[in-house]
């Protein structure tokens, strides 16, 4: 039976144990193909968030929509025509959309 008194009396060997087994392994780590310069590169500037991920995710989204009804193999019960035509004026109005919003 493992008593604690047996327990603690190993835990300086194993801590003895483990500082000689540490340098050792450090020491036969492979070293980095690029090592690390000295001086630090200067920070980017920070690139500002998109004012309107949702509107490209929309023109993405409609895009995607026009794609698969161009290659349906059916109608949609005569309405792929008019559906596509409208996802034309959808897109066309969001990019003029984009392209007032420049500030």
């Amino acid at each position: 039976m493992i008593t604690l008194r047996k327990v603690a009396s190993l835990l300086p060997a194993l801590a003895l144990v483990f500082s000689m087994a540490m340098p050792a392994a450090a020491a036969n780590a492979k070293p980095s193909p690029n090592p690390t310069p000295s001086a630090k590169p200067a920070p980017e500037a920070p690139v500002p968030p998109e004012k309107h991920p949702q509107i490209r995710e929309a023109l993405a989204a409609l895009r995607n929509s026009k794609e698969h009804l161009e290659h349906a193999a059916h109608d949609f019960g005569g309405h792929r025509v008019e559906a596509i035509r409208a996802i034309d004026e959808a897109i066309h109005q969001l990019e003029i959309c984009m392209q007032y919003d420049k500030d």
